[in-house]
């Protein structure tokens, strides 16, 4: 039977049982961690009776909703800051296609122009207002 988990960096769902860990790796079968095929991130197996009783009542678990400290959504930065795409949100899936059309792709770098009442970013040549849902989505790294 597969086991689908969600990374909670990208969002990608993915098979357990198709990650590279658990092919070659000979600790797979005793290891706690899950490497994302799309990211690389690694995060702990969350059991799957809490994260159903979490979408139940709509709370991320304390694992699920960590991240690595210098990653943040382009919500949190400050007009004028610089920051780097790392990922663009999994929960709607043709999202990351439609904005890539816009050039907004993992490894870009973008600037935010404003977060009020639009948040408004800069990639390349090409200003993008998105709605404040969309932009919590988009996971960057602050450049200077």
């Amino acid at each position: 039977m597969a086991t689908f988990v969600a990374c909670p960096m990208c969002g990608f769902d993915f098979d357990r049982d198709d990650t590279l860990c658990s092919h070659g790796c000979p600790l797979g079968p005793v290891c706690r961690l899950i490497r994302c095929p799309s990211c690389d991130y690694e995060f702990h197996e969350i059991p799957k009776r809490y994260s159903w009783i979490a979408r139940l009542f709509g709370r991320k678990t304390e694992e699920s909703s960590r991240l690595p400290e210098d990653v943040r959504p382009v919500t949190a930065l400050n007009p004028g800051d610089r920051a780097e795409v790392l990922c663009i949100g999994g929960r709607q899936g043709p999202r990351s296609n439609k904005l890539a059309v816009f050039g907004l792709v993992p490894e870009t770098e973008i600037t935010v122009v404003q977060l009020r009442p639009a948040c408004v970013i800069r990639v390349g040549q090409t200003e993008l207002a998105l709605d404040r849902e969309i932009a919590d989505d988009i996971l960057v790294r602050e450049t200077r």
